[in-house]
Parts: C-alpha cells; structure tokens; sequence
C-alpha cells in the first residue's frame, strides 16, 4: 500500500490538529502535552513505523526536543519539535511506541540533560557515570584543555 503523498499528510495533519504549527520548511511543532498521542497517531494511522533519530537543541531559555520518523518503504519523512522548559526539562519517552529511542533517548540524557520521563534505563551513555553536568548544554563549563 501507497501512502498519501507527504504534502497531503501535513495538510490533514494540520487541519485535525489546531495546536499544530508547521513551518514553511515542514518541520512540525507540537505542544508537550500532546506529543505522545501526536506521535502515537503517526506511527498507527499515517504508518511511520520508524524513529529515525533523536535530538535536541539549547536555545538557552529552553530546549527542542527534535524527532524524525519516517516510512521504511517510502521515502517520507516528517520532522518534530517539542518544547521544553528548562528548568525541568522532561519529556515522555518514545521507547513505548518506537523501541530504538531506547539508546538515543539516552544520548540525549547523557549529553543534554533532558530526562526521559518512563524510560525503562535512563542513565549515561557516552560519559562516565560520575561525569558532572551535560556537554552538549551551552551553559555547560570546560575545565583544563587538550588531553596530553
């Protein structure tokens, strides 16, 4: 089976979800609250059956939790943000829905900070399990300099 082409998808999209923004560029923005659902929808009705990749962005005052799932057979792919507070940067994790989010969600952690809220392992991936803060933040400090 044939997907709708990926312009038809966003328009549908858009028209049943008024909290959705899309920018010119077709990247997506989603409330928090309603990110799960969003995302669940995706996966069940329009057959995103792939969490390409995990990310996120530091703005300063807040962060962006960026998504990008696509279809396996199909070339189409959709790009979603949700923001963050940063004060309590938590957001629902994926891996209920896509279980590949288990390690980048993770990633995230390690080097953003951003908890992820129902993650069946969350704890450092790249660092040190005694490595203090993220350094991927921008308010985060190096100390010392080029390793000898």
């Amino acid at each position: 089976m044939s997907p709708k082409p990926l312009e038809e998808i966003i328009e549908e999209l858009k028209s049943k979800h008024q909290y959705l923004t899309v920018s010119e560029t077709g990247i997506m923005t989603v409330p928090l609250d309603k990110l799960v659902g969003f995302m669940q929808e995706l996966r069940d009705n329009y057959h995103f059956n792939y969490l390409t990749n995990v990310t996120a962005a530091d703005y300063l005052d807040y962060f962006e939790v960026i998504y990008n799932v696509s279809i396996v057979e199909h070339p189409h792919m959709l790009h979603i943000k949700a923001r963050v507070e940063r004060d309590n940067p938590v957001v629902p994790s994926m891996v209920p829905l896509w279980g590949g989010a288990i390690w980048q969600e993770r990633e995230v952690y390690d080097l953003m900070g951003i908890k992820f809220e129902s993650h069946p392992d969350l704890r450092r991936i790249l660092l040190d399990d005694d490595w203090e803060g993220h350094p991927l933040r921008k308010d985060y400090q190096w100390e010392g300099g080029r390793e000898e």
